[in-house]
């Protein structure tokens, strides 16, 4: 028998197999650029190897451009119906809800813009791809009426693939409609800006998307009623580079401005001091102080 105790070597610890969620990790869709996503976000969703402007979901555009602490939703409550019977619409319907995450393809809001009272009416293509319903143009109106009693100067932020076919005429009905209000805001001076993302097309692009006192457009950012295909189909020629593009339409004397996502807030803010006489928001502080 032995008189020693082999010693036993101290185990060693074992590997944590670490999980990283799926969307840790996201993808330029442009240049292929692959970085964290918070890296995106914290970039305001441009990429920072092409500087493309990359779609942002309508809270976080909501949160960047109204101050901290004074964004109020207009409209929350409405929900979208199937009132033409369309065959799976309730089902697109409720799988968009899961999916987005919201109510329909815009969100609507009031708050304070670098101190200024606005209304703001910002639409999402991760809703049944932007798709202007009945919904949209109702938020629209009551955001538009809200404005004329307040006497608050109206953005639109435009994302959208055009009018939402499940719903027919009554979808097609929302382009006058919103317009209506536009115009009544028009005749009191009260200023409306509207900004192109990327995309907006077909009826929207036919309608308030068109209407702004001033508007601005994202780079890049792809606009116009018909797409470039179906337009070269039709035309049977080739089409200008470029075409159907911010800058294109800057050119054309189509927008007034093409703004980076940086400089949006900002240069909405200047804007809409200009058009309703008010001081600068520096010196507004100052005098504040």
């Amino acid at each position: 028998m032995a008189w020693f105790r082999k010693e036993k070597k101290p185990r060693q610890p074992r590997r944590v197999r670490l999980e990283i969620p799926p969307d840790t990790w996201e993808k330029c869709e442009a240049c292929g650029h692959t970085d964290i996503r918070d890296n995106f976000l914290r970039n305001l969703n441009v990429c920072p190897s092409c500087d493309f402007h990359r779609r942002v979901r309508a809270w976080e555009f909501a949160s960047f451009l109204i101050d901290d602490g004074s964004l109020n939703e207009v409209g929350g409550e409405l929900r979208s119906i199937d009132p033409l019977g369309f065959p799976d619409y309730p089902a697109r319907l409720k799988k968009a809800l899961t999916n987005a995450g919201d109510t329909d393809a815009i969100l609507t809001v009031t708050g304070l813009l670098e101190g200024m009272p606005v209304g703001i009416a910002i639409m999402d293509f991760a809703f049944m791809g932007g798709s202007m319903g009945s919904v949209v143009g109702e938020k629209i109106a009551r955001l538009g009426q809200r404005s004329l009693e307040k006497k608050h100067p109206l953005v639109i932020l435009s994302a959208s693939g055009g009018a939402r076919m499940q719903e027919g005429i009554l979808s097609l009905m929302q382009m006058a409609k919103a317009s209506a209000v536009l115009s009544q805001l028009a005749e009191r001076r009260i200023p409306y800006i509207s900004v192109l993302t990327n995309p907006t097309t077909g009826g929207v692009s036919a309608s308030y998307a068109m209407l702004g006192d001033a508007i601005l457009a994202e780079p890049g950012a792809v606009i116009g009623f018909a797409g470039p295909r179906v337009i070269k189909q039709t035309l049977g020629q080739d089409l200008p580079e470029g075409f159907q593009t911010a800058e294109f339409l800057l050119e054309k004397g189509m927008v007034d401005s093409v703004v980076h996502r940086k400089e949006l807030k900002s240069t909405l803010s200047r804007l809409l001091r200009h058009m309703t006489g008010r001081p600068a928001a520096q010196a507004q502080t100052q005098q504040e102080g």
